[in-house]
């Protein structure tokens, strides 16, 4: 029952990641503010909802293989979300200002 509710719990804040992340790509202003929303987001959405799941599917092989996904997500999707921003950066994409606003 508690192990139920705790994958529950675990899968529902993935969720709710996923899905502001998804508002801040959408909403915000500029590609430096939409790679840091995607990229929190994104990660630890996936970290939760993957660990509810492996929780809820209790110590098993499919267990291990998703925490070894888990940890593969951690340390891949930082890196990359740095290297994208890095590239912007170095191909001078310029961020939001205000003063673009009123224009």
């Amino acid at each position: 029952m508690i192990v139920e509710i705790l994958s529950v719990l675990l899968v529902g804040c993935g969720i709710f990641l996923f899905t502001s992340g998804t508002v801040g790509l959408l909403r915000l202003p500029d590609f430096y503010c939409r790679m840091h929303a995607t990229g929190k987001c994104d990660t630890l959405g996936a970290l939760l909802t993957l660990t509810g799941l492996a929780i809820y599917n209790g110590f098993s092989l499919v267990s291990l293989k998703i925490i070894f996904i888990v940890i593969f997500i951690f340390l891949a999707n930082p890196t990359a979300t740095h290297a994208i921003g890095r590239a912007a950066l170095v191909n001078r994409v310029q961020p939001w200002t205000k003063e673009e606003k009123n224009k």
